[in-house]
């Protein structure tokens, strides 16, 4: 029996350096697309780069993008049998997917829309008219959570879901019997992400654990809010890192022995997946789709939004039981089955064939 001809397929998506979950999943996959036999994979960047000095000048900048990015899709478009299109929402929403959609339409091709925003529900209901009709345009909807099919069934748009997926042999399990109170957080300084719970709760953790500390890893337009945050705190043992590269992330996660996640809102995160994998114990607000992949006592530990107090007593119960951490770390290196290449890679093969 012959194989079947190889799919090609062009990924649109943000590209790196830009900071983001879209970009590092959009270059793991094309990553990965790009040694198998069954995908023939493009990339298209919906951030294309030009003249630095041009970047710094904000009106400039978007139009020169803007354009840019259109003539790309005119000229890469034709070339493919799927545009595969990755999604924020609401004005990213019109200056990415919407142009890829539209032209990938016009072109007589397939496209998927992968939407991958946790703000989904108030991006449907408060642009209906500029959205719904868009996506309903594509041949197929894919998000990394079951947490945002139901939110799409709610409009009455139909969606599947695949996976997130994160290349575990880069992370290295390692079981924390003696659990130390050195904690991580990895996401970007925006409202959203409430860096500052985490901050807040890590003051409250420090009057018991005078020796934790807090690595910080991220970047964003609150850095300085967060940084008078610690100042006002006076809360000593807290390091801002900065941005740092996918390759340095296995590192970071290792030298930590609890993760503290305190987002508003949020779909499927990348960082708890990471935390799974290196055998980081993981404490986390119960935001958007966190509960679709984090069972509270089972594989980690979640209290509701906002609530830094909780958050610090949830790591109280780590710091003085020894046992319940490596339960959880061990819960959270099990569910890593679904989240490995091999399996989402299947799944993203029968999307392709499906349409």
């Amino acid at each position: 029996m012959s194989k079947p001809e190889p799919i090609s397929v062009l990924i649109v998506a943000p590209a790196e350096p830009l900071v983001g979950g879209q970009a590092v999943q959009a270059s793991r996959l094309v990553e990965k697309f790009r040694d198998d036999d069954e995908v023939e994979v493009g990339f298209l960047a919906a951030n294309p780069a030009f003249i630095p000095p041009l970047q710094k000048i904000k009106y400039v900048r978007t139009v020169l993008t803007t354009f840019r990015y259109i003539l790309s899709l005119l000229v890469n478009i034709p070339k493919y049998e799927i545009i595969h299109v990755f999604s924020a929402s609401f004005s990213s929403f019109l200056l990415a997917p919407a142009p890829a959609i539209l032209l990938g339409k016009l072109f007589g091709k397939k496209v998927l829309l992968n939407y991958r925003s946790g703000f989904l529900e108030k991006h449907l209901t408060t642009w209906p008219k500029s959205t719904i009709p868009l996506i309903r345009k594509c041949d197929v909807v894919v998000t990394p959570s079951r947490y945002l099919v139901d939110v799409f069934e709610k409009f009455g748009i139909k969606a599947r879901s695949v996976h997130n997926f994160v290349t575990i042999d880069k992370y290295k399990f390692e079981t924390r019997n003696e659990l130390r109170p050195r904690f991580l957080s990895n996401r970007n300084f925006e409202d959203l992400y409430n860096v500052g719970c985490t901050i807040s709760a890590f003051a409250r953790i420090r009057e018991e654990f005078p020796e934790a500390t807090l690595t910080i890893a991220g970047s964003g337009p609150q850095e300085q809010e967060l940084r008078r945050l610690v100042g006002e705190l006076g809360s000593a043992g807290i390091e801002f890192v900065g941005t740092v590269p996918q390759k340095d992330m296995p590192g970071l996660y290792a030298k930590a022995d609890i993760y503290l996640n305190s987002p508003n809102i949020d779909n499927m995160p990348n960082s708890i997946l990471e935390a799974f994998a290196s055998g980081t114990a993981v404490v986390t607000t119960n935001a958007g789709g966190i509960p679709y992949i984090v069972e509270h006592e089972r594989n980690g530990l979640m209290v509701e939004i906002g609530d830094d107090k909780a958050l610090a007593e949830q790591a109280f119960r780590l710091l003085r039981d020894k046992h319940l951490a490596v339960e959880l770390a061990e819960g959270g290196r099990s569910d890593l089955e679904k989240f490995k290449w091999e399996s989402v890679r299947d799944d993203w093969i029968d999307v392709y064939r499906s349409i």
